[in-house]
């Protein structure tokens, strides 16, 4: 359960996930400009899409939460911007992700079904 109201961050950019507490301490800083000890979720992926990490401060300390999909690939939330390297997105959106749901596909699917309507 993700908490209500808390902000939630997704580089667009792949990372090497092997990388731990410091190194995304610094990736947090440097490509999103946030602190890590915020409050915030901040997402990130590996280059192939079938992972990620979910970065984020808790009771006095950093955690990783990892998850691996058994088959198919992560859909990066599209940037409205094409020069942004981060996309804040809703708790709903990343419960949706990371349960492995296409979010994008999902929100088309509405929109087609309120325009027959």
């Amino acid at each position: 359960m993700i908490p209500r109201g808390v902000e939630v961050f997704v580089g667009i950019d792949p990372i090497d996930l092997r990388w731990s507490f410091d190194r995304l301490t610094g990736i947090v800083q440097e490509r999103i400009g946030r602190d890590a000890r915020s409050g915030a979720l901040f997402v990130f992926f590996g280059k192939r899409r079938t992972a990620l990490k979910v970065f984020f401060f808790y009771a006095g300390g950093l955690c990783v939460f990892y998850k691996r999909l058994d088959a198919g690939t992560y859909r990066l939330p599209e940037a409205r911007d094409a020069r942004t390297s981060t996309v804040v997105i809703s708790e709903r959106a990343l419960d949706d992700l990371l349960d492995g749901i296409d979010v994008e596909m999902r929100r088309a699917k509405s929109v087609a079904r309120e325009q027959l309507h």
